[in-house]
């Protein structure tokens, strides 16, 4: 059925003429009335009103007649059909061009996002990274003892603020503190199933310095929960230690509570700090265990887990990022891809229910993220990661995370992997361990939902992004 729409053009001009027709024969009707037959005026005004309503007539009869006969245009074909010869139909290149232009937009809006919300100001950084490093020094320095189990002395940054993919605020740091065990004793490390591990002692008693109170199954076993609750009281007695020697530069404080990680929160003083930014530094006891790999405990751990450690695999991860940056170009977009995932997570968590709204974040956790990422990276080849094939290789990782949720499969990349390159000189350990799931504490139907979810939210990211970044974003791109 033909659609006729209205010529505003046409349409007021016949409507004014019409009833400026129907005023003047209204007028000459009335004049009629008071004169005589044969009064000229009336006569004179009465022909012209006729006159002028009979053109008006004749004008919307004509123009009624052109519009019922004129030829008409046909509907638009869909694709499978046949097109009459002449019509202009989408080629390859103009679907390319098209497909092109959706990403240029996409890029727009992922990069303003990133530049608004998502990056972070190197002064800034640096600043907060120097002023951690400064505080938590002279604390591990103050429990630094010999002769018992003791802090070793020194630090280990963590995280992803030491890996330039940290997002926001610098407001929040991961440090390991590393352990010394008594003289004498030897650790021995037995795999517990998944990621666990059990620390057997041998010849402690003969070092005589460590409690059995930090001892499970006959004082034979070193207890992570026990270690935790031994590390927090070690950690308050060196803050009381220091705190005179800070509190002219910093306020510190120290959150210790059950099921939490150790928290030493920092709060500027004066202009010592010139950014002025309070920051929280999650203090995370570590025992050493071969070269750069650290054994550390479960912050809420459940009872059968109580002694139980996990494997900190973070400095090799930083020596395989480094070596992945050599491999790359100079305008590599694998660490802005990772960071603008964790900002599309966050977006995308905030239309969510309970209880999916409680396992969004927990299934896509920042490791599994970086994990994914990592994993993508080492397939290769490291040239398409140019900063001009961002948004395809952020669809590249979207789809790749996508397929291990569906699949239930996800694994630890270092843990079994012999396939990671030789120039990070891995401990035969790692390499002989097995493969560990990082998806296998979630049910089906939970990664399904994630899955799909994650999905729709690259598809709608520019929607999303509008909707849920807040005041301080403007919209200035197309949709």
């Amino acid at each position: 059925m033909t659609a006729y729409s209205l010529n505003l053009r046409v349409f007021w001009p016949l409507v004014t003429c019409g009833c400026t027709a129907l005023l003047g024969l209204w007028q000459a009707l009335r004049t009629r009335a008071g004169l005589a037959w044969d009064g000229a005026p009336a006569v004179a005004l009465l022909k012209g009103a006729l006159l002028l309503l009979g053109g008006v007539v004749a004008a919307g009869l004509l123009a009624c007649l052109a519009l019922r006969y004129r030829p008409r245009q046909r509907a638009p074909e869909s694709p499978g059909e046949g097109s009459p010869v002449g019509s202009p139909r989408p080629g390859p290149q103009h679907q390319q061009q098209e497909e092109e232009e959706r990403r240029r937009r996409r890029r727009a809006w992922l990069e303003e996002f990133y530049e608004r919300q998502l990056r972070l100001s190197p002064h800034v950084l640096g600043h907060s990274k120097a002023h951690v490093s400064l505080v938590v020094g002279e604390l591990v320095r103050a429990g630094k003892a010999a002769g018992r189990l003791a802090l070793r002395g020194d630090f280990v940054q963590v995280g992803s603020a030491y890996e330039q993919h940290k997002v926001r605020s610098p407001d929040a740091f991961d440090v390991l503190v590393p352990l010394r065990l008594p003289p004498g004793s030897a650790l021995r490390v037995e795999p517990r199933g998944g990621a666990f591990f059990v620390c057997a002692l041998e010849g402690a008693a003969g070092g005589g310095g460590l409690s059995g109170a930090l001892c499970a199954e006959g004082g034979r076993r070193l207890s992570a929960a026990l270690v935790l609750r031994w590390f927090q009281g070690q950690v308050q007695r060196c803050l009381g230690a220091v705190r005179s020697r800070l509190q002219e530069r910093v306020r510190v404080s120290l959150a210790v509570g059950p099921g939490r990680p150790l928290a030493l929160h920092l709060g500027p003083r004066s202009d010592y700090v010139c950014c002025h930014l309070s920051l929280a530094v999650r203090l995370i006891p570590a025992i050493p265990f071969g070269e750069a790999l650290y054994l550390t405990p479960l912050p809420a751990a459940p009872a059968p887990l109580a002694a139980c450690w996990t494997l900190n695999v973070a400095k090799p991860e930083q020596r395989l990022l480094a070596w992945l940056k050599e491999q790359s170009p100079a305008d590599s977009c694998h660490l802005r891809c990772l960071q603008l995932l964790k900002g599309l997570r966050d977006l995308g968590g905030r239309a969510l229910q309970q209880p999916l709204a409680a396992q969004w974040g927990r299934v896509l956790s920042s490791y599994v993220l970086k994990t994914a990422l990592l994993a993508l990276l080492l397939r290769g080849p490291a040239q398409a990661w140019a900063d001009p094939f961002l948004v395809e290789r952020l669809e590249d990782l979207v789809l790749f995370l996508e397929e291990g949720l569906r699949g239930r499969r996800l694994l630890h990349l270092f843990l079994g992997n012999p396939a990671l390159p030789e120039a990070l000189s891995l401990p035969k350990f790692l390499k002989e361990a097995a493969p560990v799931n990082l998806l296998a504490d979630f049910d089906g139907p939970t990664l399904d939902k994630v899955a799909a979810h994650l999905l729709s939210t690259w598809q709608q990211a520019p929607q999303i992004i509008q909707m849920y970044s807040g005041h301080r974003y403007r919209r200035t791109h197309p949709l």
